[in-house]
């Protein structure tokens, strides 16, 4: 693929993530509001509304204007590495965690009383291990991806090439 092929994929998948994720949070949002949890596989899965101030499972609850700025470094790092992919495998998990991240960037942002101190949306009950959103399936199935490739040795972007080095037979450029 062409490297704007490739940013195409990163930045367009990027794009589908959060549009899909803020569209499934304004739903949980106006739907799910002061309703009890919906077993959907019984206690296996279900859905129910919840907002989280924290990281995963509420970790860092009392430090939201930190895990803002994390999440701002993250999206930008994940954006700044957008442009070294040179596989479309690798584009495709870049792209599903920047796209996770500038979601949840979103909400910790925005979702608040005050710039940044948003909590992050979340609806997909997991048994009552862990309630999450469609930006935590986008993060994970990355991180999940990213550790397969790696383990595959399927490399991040290509080694860039030398220029070739002229052996001292070779005529120079230049005419007496």
């Amino acid at each position: 693929m062409s490297k704007r092929s490739l940013l195409a994929l990163t930045f367009g998948l990027a794009a589908f993530w959060i549009v899909v994720d803020q569209a499934t949070k304004f739903w949980a949002e106006t739907t799910l509001a002061d309703q009890p949890r919906i077993p959907l596989l019984g206690d296996w899965f279900g859905l129910v509304l919840v907002y989280n101030p924290g990281a995963a499972f509420g970790i860092g609850a009392g430090f939201v204007w930190i895990l803002t700025v994390i999440a701002g470094v993250a999206a930008i790092g994940l954006g700044v590495l957008a442009f070294r992919v040179t596989t479309p495998l690798w584009a495709i998990v870049i792209g599903s965690m920047l796209g996770g991240a500038i979601s949840h960037f979103f909400d910790r942002l925005l979702r608040g009383e005050e710039l940044g101190s948003g909590k992050i949306v979340d609806f997909l009950d997991y048994g009552g291990f862990f309630v999450g959103n469609v930006a935590d399936i986008a993060l994970v199935g990355a991180a999940i991806g990213g550790v397969l490739l790696s383990m595959r040795g399927r490399p991040f972007s290509e080694p860039e090439r030398p220029a070739p080095e002229r052996s001292p037979s070779m005529p120079s450029d230049r005419q007496p």
